[in-house]
Order: C-alpha cells, then sequence, then structure tokens
C-alpha cells in the first residue's frame, strides 16, 4: 500500500481531485481574512445551524474506501472463488450433456439441481457470514470514536466525532493527534507533523501559519501551511482551519486509486495454498477416474458423467464460508469479553503470538497516577515545587498525559488557583518525544517573563546551571532564595534523590525555571538552557492487581512478556517484580543505538526489559524479533507506540488510546487490562483451530476418496455409485460441517501457540487420508461377496450400500479428527456439531428406504447390513485412533 501510495505522490497534482487541490492551493495563498471568507468561517468558528448546512451539502468526513462494499456487491463477491468457479463448469457441463444432448424422454436434471444447491448453499452462507460480519465490525468500530476539538460559536471547545468535521471549522493540533482532514494552520507553535503514510518520509515536516504566495505554483504536499487528514502531530501545537473533508481530500483522493488491501497473512497464504493443492487433486484425479471407467466399463458417457460427479465430490466448496463463519464468530465472542477486533485475519495472528511486547504504564499499572512526592534539590517536601509544576501542567496547550492530570488533581488541593492571576501565559514550548520536557512562559506582574520547564531527569540536568536553595524554612521563594551552582556535589545529590525515588516505584520529574526581562515573544528550544532547578516531583502508579495473574497466564499459554517503555529502568524494574515478569537482562535506548541488528538479536532471549527507548527503537526491536521467526503482539497506546503498532503481526491499543495509535492498530481493548488480552488469545486460538478441523477433514477426506474411488473404478464391472449418489453424499456431507465454527478446542491445543504449518497439514492427508479407504475397500467386499452384488442388475444394492456407508465414515470423520483425545469418551464436541452431525447420519441412512429412493436409483437395504455396517464404522474409528496416537507420538502435533 505505501509502495502505490508513493508512485501516486510522485505523479503531478492531477492525481489529486481539482476540486480538492485548487482550494487548498488557494487557501495556503490566501491572507487570513480571505480564507476565513473563502470557507465561511469565522476566528469564532462555526454556528450549529451553519455545521448542520454545510453537513448536507458537503456530507459526512469519512473515506469512502474504508467503508464494507454494499450487499449487493458482497453477493456477487460470494459467487467468486475457485471451487464454486469449478462447480459452475460442472454443472454446465452436466447442463450439456444430461439435457441438451440428451433424449427428451432420457433428459436428467437431478445433477445440475444438486450442483446448483450447492453453489447456491455455500455462496449465500458465506455472503450471509461476511455481510453480518462486516455490520458486527462497523458497530465495532463505531464503539472506538477517533474525536477532535473543535472550536464553535457559542459553544466554545468541544469534543466531536471526526465524521462530523466540515470545511470553515477550526480545530486544535497537539502532539499525539492525528489530523482529521485537509486543513490550513491559522497559528501554531514548533509544530511537526508526520507525513510519512502519505510521502513516505520518516522525518517529520514543520509546519507553519505563514502565507505563501506562490502556492498556486506547487504541489499541495509542499505546502508548508497545509496538513493533510491520516498525518499526526509529533510536536507542537497549532490552530487550524478546515479546508476540504471527505474524498476531496488528499487522501480521500489517493483512496480512489489504491486497493486498500493489507498484504496478505501467513494465515491467507496458507488457505490458498490448501485450496490449490485440493484442486489440483482434483485435476489429476477425474481424468484418471474417467479414463478407468471409460476403458473398463466401455460406456465413456456414463464415464464421463461419474467424473463430474467425482469432481463435485471433492470440491471443498464450503472452505470460504467455513472461514469466514470461523473468523466472523470469533470476532463476536472477542467483542463480548471487550475485545474489539477491526481486521478478522488478526485473529489468527493474536492466537499465534509468542511474544507479547507491551509498554509499562497503563498496561502492567493502574493507569492512575497519583502525585506522590513534591521535593526541593535536598529531598525534602516543599509546596513551592508543586507551584511551579501546576503552572506548567495548566498552562500548557499540547498533549496532556497522566502526569499533567496528576499535577491538576493534586495542585486543587491547595490555594493555587489564587496565586495563579498573578501570571499570564504568553507563550509555550511544546513537548516532544526527543527532548522529553516542555516549557511555558508566563508574564509576572513586574512585566518580567518566567519560564518554567518539566521535563525527565536525563535530559533537564545538564540544562540547569545553578539551583534553588531553600534556606532553614526549607520553602522555595524566587524572591529571596539563594541560588546556587549546580557543581559536581550537587549533581550527584539530586542524581542519588532521583534514584532512590525510582527505587520506590516513582516516576520522577525535575521542575526548573528561569527569568527573562520583557522581550519579543520568540521563544524556543534554545531558550531551555542555563535554568534554575526548583526540585522533583515524584508519581506512583502502582501495579495493577490483575497483571500478575493474567501475565502467569500469557506465560502459561506461551506467550512471552517483553516490556518497551520510555520510562526509566529503575521504575520498570520495580514493576516487573511486582507482577511477576522475570528480569534476566536489561537493555537501555542508549546501549541499543551502539548495537547492530546481529548483536541486539542475540540479546533477545535473556532480555526482558527494554528502557529509555524511542518509537524507532521500539519498531526495530519488534521487526528483530519478527526475523527470529516469532509472531509479534505489541500493545501501546501512545504517539510514540505507532510505528511499532503498524510493524507487529498483531498490534493492540485501547480505546481511550491517542488517535493515531487506534488507527495503527489492529485489535481495541475496551479494558487496558491484559487479562482481557488473555481472553482474546484464547479466541483467536479457538477460532484458528475450528478453521484447521475443517481444512484437514477435507483434505484428508478427499485423499482417501481419491484411492476408493480409482480402486473401485477398476475393479468392479459396473459405476461404485452413480453421480447423483455422490453429489447428495457430499451435500449431505458439506450441511454436517456448517456447525463447525461453533465447536470448542481441547484444553491442551489453546494452551500454546498455533501457527500456520503447510507441511502439517500434507503429512496429515498422507496418514490419515487413506484410512477411509481400507473400510471403503471392506465395504465394497462385503456387498460384492456376501450380498452378492456383482453383477450390473445388482448394482443398487452394491452404490446403496458404499452410500450409507461412505457418508457415515465421513460424518464420523468429524468427531474423530476434532481432537487429540478419545473422541464420545475423553472429548465431546458442542451440542451444535452433535446435533447436526448425528442428524445428517440419520438421514442418510433412513435414505434409501423414502419415497424417493427409486427416482434416485437407492434400494432399501436388508437388516444383515447394519451389523456389517457397525463393525465396519466401529473398526474405522479404532484404526484412525490408533493412527491418530502414532502421528501424535512421531511429530507432537494433531491440529
Amino acid at each position: 500500500m505505501m509502495t502505490k501510495i508513493k508512485n501516486i505522490r510522485q505523479k503531478s497534482v492531477s492525481g489529486f481531485d481539482d476540486t480538492g487541490a485548487t482550494k487548498l492551493q488557494q487557501v495556503a495563498a490566501a491572507e487570513s481574512n480571505l480564507y476565513y471568507a473563502m470557507l465561511e468561517s469565522s476566528t469564532s468558528g462555526l454556528s450549529a445551524a451553519t455545521v448542520e448546512e454545510k453537513r448536507r451539502n458537503f456530507g459526512l468526513n469519512e473515506i469512502e474506501h474504508e467503508k464494507a462494499p454494499a450487499w449487493y456487491t458482497q453477493l456477487f463477491q460470494a459467487f467468486i472463488n475457485p471451487f464454486i468457479g469449478v462447480l459452475v463448469v460442472l454443472a454446465c457441463v452436466s447442463l450439456i450433456i444430461d439435457v441438451w444432448l440428451a433424449e427428451p424422454g432420457e433428459r436428467d436434471y437431478k445433477t445440475v439441481i444438486v450442483v446448483s444447491i450447492m453453489v447456491i448453499l455455500s455462496s449465500l452462507l458465506r455472503f450471509w457470514q461476511e455481510y453480518s460480519s462486516n455490520r458486527s465490525a462497523e458497530q465495532l468500530k463505531n464503539m472506538v470514536k477517533t474525536t477532535t476539538t473543535v472550536v464553535r460559536k457559542n459553544s466554545g471547545k468541544e469534543e466531536v466525532d471526526i465524521k462530523n468535521l466540515v470545511p470553515g471549522d477550526l480545530i486544535l493540533l497537539s502532539a499525539g493527534v492525528m489530523i482529521p482532514a485537509d486543513v490550513r494552520i491559522t497559528q501554531s507553535k514548533d509544530l511537526f507533523v508526520s507525513e510519512a503514510i502519505l510521502t513516505g518520509e520518516s522525518m517529520p515536516q514543520e509546519k507553519r501559519d505563514h502565507r505563501i504566495k506562490d502556492a498556486g505554483e506547487k504541489s499541495p504536499l509542499e505546502l508548508e501551511n497545509i496538513c493533510f487528514m491520516g498525518t499526526n502531530v509529533v510536536s507542537g501545537s497549532a490552530t487550524a482551519i478546515v479546508v476540504t473533508t471527505g474524498n476531496l481530500t488528499y487522501f480521500g483522493s489517493i483512496g480512489k486509486a489504491i486497493t486498500g488491501k493489507r498484504a496478505e497473512t501467513s494465515f491467507d497464504k496458507g488457505v490458498n495454498k490448501v485450496s490449490w493443492l485440493l484442486i489440483r487433486f482434483m485435476m489429476v484425479m477425474v481424468p484418471l477416474v474417467f479414463l478407468i471407467n471409460g476403458f473398463t466399463k466401455g460406456d465413456w458417457f456414463d464415464a464421463l458423467l461419474f467424473g463430474v460427479a467425482v469432481a463435485v465430490g471433492l470440491t471443498p466448496e464450503m472452505l470460504p464460508m467455513i472461514v469466514t463463519a470461523n473468523l466472523a464468530k470469533g470476532a463476536k465472542n472477542m467483542s463480548k469479553r471487550k475485545v474489539i477486533v477491526k481486521r478478522l485475519n488478526a485473529i489468527q495472528n493474536i492466537g499465534a503470538m509468542d511474544i507479547l511486547c507491551t509498554d509499562k504504564t497503563g498496561t502492567l499499572t493502574m493507569d492512575k497516577i497519583i502525585l506522590e512526592r513534591h521535593l526541593n534539590v535536598f529531598g525534602e517536601e516543599d509546596d513551592e515545587v508543586l507551584k511551579w509544576a501546576y503552572f506548567n501542567s495548566y498552562h500548557q496547550t499540547g498533549l496532556k498525559n497522566l502526569l499533567d492530570v496528576a499535577v491538576l488533581e493534586h495542585a486543587e488541593l491547595h490555594d493555587f488557583l489564587k496565586v495563579e492571576t498573578h501570571y499570564k501565559k504568553i507563550d509555550e514550548i511544546p513537548f516532544d518525544f526527543q527532548r522529553r520536557r516542555m516549557s511555558v512562559i508566563l508574564e509576572q506582574k513586574n512585566g518580567k517573563h518566567l519560564l518554567i520547564c518539566k521535563g525527565a531527569v536525563e535530559e533537564m540536568l545538564p540544562l540547569c546551571s545553578h539551583a534553588f536553595d531553600p534556606g532553614e524554612d526549607h520553602q522555595l521563594h524566587i524572591e529571596n532564595d539563594v541560588i546556587v551552582p549546580m557543581d559536581t556535589a550537587m549533581h550527584k545529590v539530586i542524581l542519588n534523590t532521583s534514584r532512590k525515588l525510582n527505587e520506590d516505584g516513582l516516576r520522577v520529574l525535575l521542575v526548573a525555571i528561569k527569568e527573562y526581562d520583557e522581550r519579543p515573544l520568540t521563544y524556543s528550544v534554545a531558550d531551555e538552557n542555563k535554568m534554575v532547578l526548583t526540585g522533583f516531583i515524584g508519581f506512583l502508579d502502582p501495579a495493577k492487581s490483575s497483571a500478575k495473574p493474567a501475565i502467569e497466564g500469557l506465560q502459561k499459554l506461551g506467550v512471552s512478556i517483553k516490556v518497551l517503555t520510555g520510562d526509566n529502568d529503575i521504575v520498570t524494574k520495580k514493576i516487573c517484580r511486582d507482577v511477576g515478569i522475570p528480569i534476566h537482562h536489561v537493555l537501555l535506548g542508549g546501549e541499543i543505538e551502539h548495537l547492530s541488528d546481529k548483536e541486539l538479536s542475540s540479546k533477545f532471549d535473556e532480555t526482558s526489559i527494554f528502557a529509555k527507548l524511542s518509537p524507532i527503537q521500539k519498531s526495530r526491536i519488534v521487526k528483530l524479533l519478527q526475523l527470529k521467526g516469532h509472531t509479534v503482539g505489541f500493545m501501546g497506546d501512545g504517539i510514540n507506540d505507532a510505528s511499532a503498532l503498524r510493524d507487529a503481526d498483531v498490534g493492540i491499543s485501547v480505546d481511550t488510546a491517542v488517535d493515531i495509535a487506534k488507527e495503527s492498530a489492529d485489535i481495541i481493548l475496551l479494558e487496558k487490562d491484559l487479562m482481557v488480552l488473555r481472553k482474546g488469545v484464547i479466541y483467536g486460538r479457538r477460532t484458528f483451530g475450528n478453521i484447521i478441523k475443517y481444512i484437514k477433514m477435507t483434505a484428508s477426506s478427499n485423499f482417501g476418496n481419491m484411492f476408493s474411488m480409482i480402486g473401485a473404478s477398476a475393479l468392479l464391472p459396473f459405476l461404485p455409485m452413480l453421480p447423483i449418489h455422490l453429489l447428495i453424499q457430499n451435500l449431505l456431507y458439506d450441511i454436517s460441517q456448517i456447525s463447525i465454527p461453533w465447536d470448542r478446542m481441547d484444553e491442551e491445543f489453546l494452551e500454546k501457540p498455533q501457527k500456520w504449518d503447510a507441511s502439517g497439514i500434507s503429512r496429515f492427508m498422507i496418514f490419515i487420508g487413506p484410512i477411509s479407504s481400507i473400510f471403503d475397500y471392506a465395504t465394497f467386499a462385503v456387498m460384492y461377496f456376501f450380498f452378492k452384488a456383482n453383477t450390473v442388475e445388482h448394482q443398487t444394492l452394491f452404490q446403496t450400500g458404499w452410500f450409507v456407508e461412505g457418508l457415515l465414515s465421513q460424518t464420523l470423520i468429524v468427531h474423530m479428527i476434532r481432537t487429540r483425545k478419545i473422541p464420545f469418551i475423553q472429548s465431546w464436541a458442542t451440542a451444535p456439531v452433535v446435533a447436526l452431525t448425528s442428524l445428517i447420519m440419520v438421514i442418510g441412512i433412513a435414505f434409501p428406504f423414502t419415497p424417493f429412493a427409486g427416482a434416485l436409483k437407492l434400494q432399501p437395504l436388508p437388516l444383515s447390513y447394519f451389523p456389517w455396517l457397525i463393525g465396519i464404522l466401529v473398526s474405522y474409528c479404532l484404526l484412525t485412533q490408533f493412527v491418530k496416537g502414532f502421528f501424535i507420538k512421531k511429530f507432537n502435533q494433531w491440529l
């Protein structure tokens, strides 16, 4: 997808909707009073009435290609798959032979009717499953809304769903926010935007609010005052006005030129590989059966009809429906457990996941951060430090994280709101993940400017040239306190205090200030230097009570936990000890930077904590784990997690995450809890297991039928079964398997990650498939020698006997293959599976005794046949169980 986007970008602007491109260029070149007029807006935003009118004119802010196809398109697509194609061809052949070329009195519609029923049944079931799953997916996605902050007339700031934006809306942007439409910057402060989704350029681009006079001569992507839908703010803040929405946006125009499909997963490739394997079997076997019957029986017309029926019998037409039904049911079950699946095939990936990389905050911890300490440089409680921290958090307009919320909640217990009136905010240097700090600039009553900076210890300490000595009263007062140099001794005191707080599980930030005489408001990162350190603020985010049992549960399921965090290693180690994550080795971002990919990969097995990581380092670790053959899940909720979420096999986020994290994820948790994720892993494995059941049942059954058909065709003086018998038998067998998505999996299967293994399916076919042929030949012998059904005159009795035995043995295989245990004794299928397979077996036994039997050239079986049938079926089950045990022991594998 990214390659296609980049190719489109390299073309001229004609690839972009002319209306949208021209409008962006015009707005980019206009002065503020003009572009407000062009967009029928104002500096106070749009009124409610104007918003409604514009929404009627422009529609919702949605991209068409993101929606599920219309129901009639899905219905048509349900008929498009190789197996349905094979059946349609066979139905046409039968129509030509049995109807058009036959004499009027000999025309036979039965084959065409049965094949048509199979095509319609399979396709309609597939359509219904996909239609209902798409509807469910849309409903689930609607539960996870992406919002933006809008300024509207009369109501002021409000959070609205991005789909409700209209041209002319004023929006506020800050770090972590996804740009919801194509917008023109009206006011900005150190705004950097990642446009990688559109351009492939990894470095963020700075956006400014200045007018671009020659905008008409530039591509929209070259306009520095324009931001595009789907990109995201890395750092800084801005106010912007919406120019275009929906399909008129740059991203919307690209959506028309790309499919929007993701690359095939190993699961998709595996299903396709098995599908074509079965088709190749059929293409080899059908001509062989046709030739053998033609030469041995001399009736080439009947041989052709029988070959067509064999082809139908070998076509696993229910495979697309079974796969879709399993995935859809898995998604619904997971949604009941507060796990929303945005992409159905991610269900298989979460079941195959063997390593979970997770952030610390909120996942392992309570996500309820409390400001526990506010200390001066000598480690003593000091309200003055809290005051500066409060001013910093209160006045910042960027991404207010949990630390800021904790400061504001704690400060409300004090009288800082009264003191705050003595200060007026005049500027800001927003937070970004490279600096790991942010500053606000306040104007004091005396006219001087005060810069207040808050950030991580490692980033702040080198920028502080002095510290406050609070004196004997241990309280800081900017007017009176003594400022002491940041010498080696003071530096050591601060680091020791910080380490002790970390060891207690506290996350520590430093607060520093710097006073300026009145000056132009051109503050930037360069002004964050030679500051005066005021003290520490320490936050406590205790481990969740559910984290330890959840981690134990995931480890029992074969999922290793690795913590990837931007936080420091001391706090992370304490939390990991509290929740039971083994601490073998810790790697820091600074160390990782100097390691080659090979050196870093070699340390993965012994390392469970990766701390002080940048977003790029998180993504690098995920990719290297994948190269080592692991299926990697990544759980995160911040802007710094977005790239790793995209790169992981399954990206997991939460509904409270920043916009770009939710958009990057495959799975959304409605609770930020590993216990919820553990349930998702189990459902993923259950869904995958039920799909594998059907594939292995179909593959082994078809492989066995190949030997039975070839032998019977060569040895018997008549057809072993009429074409209509094969068709009805296959139709009933397919119906019996519709219930498989409702089956359960053995606990042993759920205890380890499950990956697609094409070689395992081939082995399974070779070992299990021929078993059914042994008992097919036993049935042939009983009918031929005991019941004397060995001439053309008695072929109906022979065919009826094999019809019943073949249907019952194929239906029993559902129960034999679905578990590695002994069926009916150690493991029972669910009620729907037992009920439907039992019903089909009863129908199969009763069919020859019904009034329809004569028309289909079947006859009632003698009572003496049934003891033989029971003996054959019991022997079949016993031998299958024996071979199953041998297979499991030899390959340590079943499903």
